[in-house]
């Protein structure tokens, strides 16, 4: 079992474990729990009852969170000519063509997300092995094949994130920084609660949200209760 420091332990004598938390009231007392010398990361945690076996179970998207993810993004895109001037215009880092292909092929990775235009998929489809591990590759899915890249990027760098089921049927999403209200994480988590149920998939038989947790990096998960899903939505559309 791993050994935790004192501000995890403290953090954890703080939750109650047999209470489900609402939203709000889980991000109040995460807020105010400091585990780390660093404003850490906010992720969410849905366990979903999905069969991630049947690829039309498999959720996959994007999601513009309306108070950003509160850290700095890195964003390579794969274009030439006009298409690569409109992405540098619009704030991505790298910008290049075969060239960019050659380096990530030899190692390159230090980006955050990867916009491609659709010509240039034929060449970037060779990273499938360096790219896709790490989940970085272009996919139309998530909007980040296009030739609109000035768009793209200017959504990735304005807090759009993306979600995707691993195999156990769990979405993990970041959705914030600890030194957000926790107003702001709400509003985050809500954003994300309502594309998950949005993307729910037909063919799912039975509880569609099994549970959800909400942690800070390095610190403890607290439990938010499945039944204030649909209460939280209808705030949030009031």
């Amino acid at each position: 079992m791993a050994k935790h420091g004192k501000r995890y332990d403290d953090a954890r004598a703080q939750i109650n474990p047999e209470g489900n938390y609402h939203p709000l009231e889980a991000f109040r007392l995460l807020v105010s729990q400091e585990v780390a010398r660093f404003d850490t990361t906010v992720e969410a945690h849905f366990r979903l009852g999905v069969n991630v076996r049947h690829a039309e179970e498999q959720l996959r998207g994007t999601i513009a969170l309306p108070h950003g993810t509160g850290r700095a993004v890195t964003v390579a895109v794969f274009a030439e000519g006009e298409k690569a001037r409109e992405a540098e215009e619009a704030g991505a880092q790298i910008v290049g063509g075969e060239d960019l292909v050659k380096r990530v092929e030899e190692g390159f990775s230090d980006f955050d997300v990867a916009i491609a235009t659709p010509d240039m998929m034929g060449a970037v489809g060779r990273l499938g092995r360096v790219l896709g591990p790490s989940g970085k590759m272009p996919n139309p899915k998530t909007g980040t094949v296009t030739f609109d890249v000035g768009k793209a990027v200017s959504d990735v760098i304005g807090g759009k994130v993306e979600y995707r089921t691993d195999r156990a049927g769990i979405v993990h999403i970041g959705l914030g920084k600890r030194s957000f209200t926790a107003e702001q994480l709400t509003e985050n988590y809500a954003a994300i609660l309502d594309e998950i149920m949005r993307a729910k998939p037909a063919s799912t038989k039975g509880r569609y949200i099994k549970s959800i947790s909400v942690a800070q990096t390095m610190g403890p998960g607290i439990d938010i209760d499945p039944q204030y899903t649909q209460n939280l939505l209808e705030e949030a559309t009031a």
